[in-house]
């Protein structure tokens, strides 16, 4: 599920990205596979969804330079606090806008100082957005037990707002799914 692009203009537009918007998915589609499980592509330990499997999974798409994505972050750090014990996941997806947001140690860098504390994918080629077909930063994708994304929010997430409230209330809903409900899918 992605935005669609209203016919307002692009002022509405950019107002609804600014604001943020969380959308159950119409219909469960495989999360893509992760282009890599080279660890010079991976700040933190490389990932698959083999090894995800049975874990309810936030793919956060940013870039450090992005506002918007550092505006998003305290709710990420917010949500991982919350539900990591329970059987949730972040993986980050380092997506450059600029030339300056390729370099590896940058990306080291902002996620310590960041205190990002979760893998993430370094997507230079934008192999990983593609595969998404996404077309912002920040976007979310949560990604249930079975390997399915099934909400995304597109834009700023904040606690206070209907954007955190709805992407946490999907979280909710997830965990409370079963593992073994994937049993032949």
């Amino acid at each position: 599920m992605r935005l669609l692009l209203y016919p307002f203009g692009l002022a509405a537009t950019l107002m609804t990205l600014w604001l943020g918007r969380v959308e159950s998915a119409p219909w469960p589609v495989a999360a893509p596979p992760f282009p890599t499980a080279d660890r010079s592509r991976w700040v933190g330990e490389p990932q698959t969804w083999e090894g995800l499997r049975g874990r309810v999974v936030l793919l956060d798409v940013w870039t450090f330079g992005c506002i918007n994505c550092v505006r998003t972050i305290p709710w990420v750090r917010d949500a991982v606090g919350r539900y990591a014990t329970r059987g949730f996941t972040v993986v980050g997806i380092h997506t450059p806008e600029m030339e300056s947001e390729r370099v590896r140690a940058s990306v080291e860098a902002e996620v310590r100082r960041r205190q990002l504390d979760f893998p993430h994918l370094i997507d230079n080629d934008h192999a990983y957005w593609n595969a998404l077909d996404n077309h912002y930063w920040p976007a979310l994708y949560l990604v249930d037990r079975c390997g399915r994304i099934r909400a995304t929010a597109i834009g700023e997430v904040h606690a206070g707002q209907e954007s955190g409230q709805r992407l946490n209330a999907e979280i909710e809903a997830l965990l409370k799914e079963s593992p073994t409900d994937c049993a032949g899918r």
